[in-house]
């Protein structure tokens, strides 16, 4: 019980890596709100999940909807200690081919979704003058990936705001750190798995079992490889960790 009488926030919660991050929570004795913009589909993992998990509408490319989700999140949980800034969309194309409509998409999610939800959070947290925020990055922030050039721009980002929202909001006794996780299994992959047949030529499935087999470690990561760093940034345990992306990827990236 690591969590227990504190509140959390995860955003995209509803399915993969959130979902399990909520429940990890939720064991751990945190009450939790599940922010999605899929509402029906936070009411169902909420339902399921039990009485301290609570379903939020969150659309995290509208402000709007931002302010009135952290709000309603307060109000139904009464404070905010714990935001995990996990919504985030993939998109692969070679240089050439990449679009603006996808550009614009992928940074108002993972960038702008990131920054406005930790400023959300923030807002709340400072007049208590503690808190914790865990920003989900990945291995692909910290290189290039020649079909994925905007998605690993994005996640480029989120370690540079983590850093600069770490150094800001430290002195107001907010902890801002971030996790790096590496390929991680879901139904996720199989979106990926199609970019990469589509412009690599290879039969559905071929990526994902390279990706996979290239771990040192042996296999994909889960979204359960990730709860533990999760669940430790955000205990009293790690108030000392400011500004750092923790990689979690079975020995793919050695920072």
């Amino acid at each position: 019980m690591r969590l227990a009488g504190k509140t959390a926030l995860i955003t995209g919660a509803a399915r993969g890596i959130g979902l399990a991050f909520a429940r990890a929570y939720l064991a751990e004795g945190a009450e939790v709100a599940i922010a999605d913009i899929n509402l029906a589909a936070a009411e169902k993992a909420a339902e399921a999940l039990g009485p301290k998990a609570h379903a939020i509408a969150l659309d995290v490319t509208r402000q709007e909807s931002i302010d009135a989700g952290f709000a309603e999140a307060v109000a139904k949980m009464g404070k905010l200690d714990i935001l995990v800034n996990n919504a985030a969309l993939f998109s692969a194309a070679p240089i050439a081919e990449i679009s603006r409509a996808d550009y614009d998409k992928l940074f108002a999610v993972n960038v702008a979704g990131t920054l406005f939800c930790m400023q959300a959070a923030a807002r709340h947290m400072i007049p208590r003058g503690e808190g914790a925020i865990i920003n989900m990055a990945s291995q692909a922030g910290r290189r290039g990936e020649g079909l994925v050039a905007v998605y690993c721009a994005t996640k480029a980002a989120v370690i540079s705001l983590t850093q600069s929202a770490g150094l800001n909001l430290i002195q107001h006794g907010i902890n801002v750190n971030a996790i790096a996780p590496g390929v991680v299994d879901g139904e996720h992959w199989d979106g990926v798995d199609a970019f990469f047949a589509r412009y690599e030529g290879k039969p559905l499935g071929q990526k994902k079992n390279e990706v996979g087999e290239a771990v040192p470690f042996g296999r994909m990561g889960t979204a359960e490889d990730l709860t533990g760093m999760a669940i430790f940034l955000a205990t009293p345990e790690a108030k000392y960790i400011v500004a750092q992306c923790f990689g979690v990827d079975g020995g793919n990236w050695m920072a």
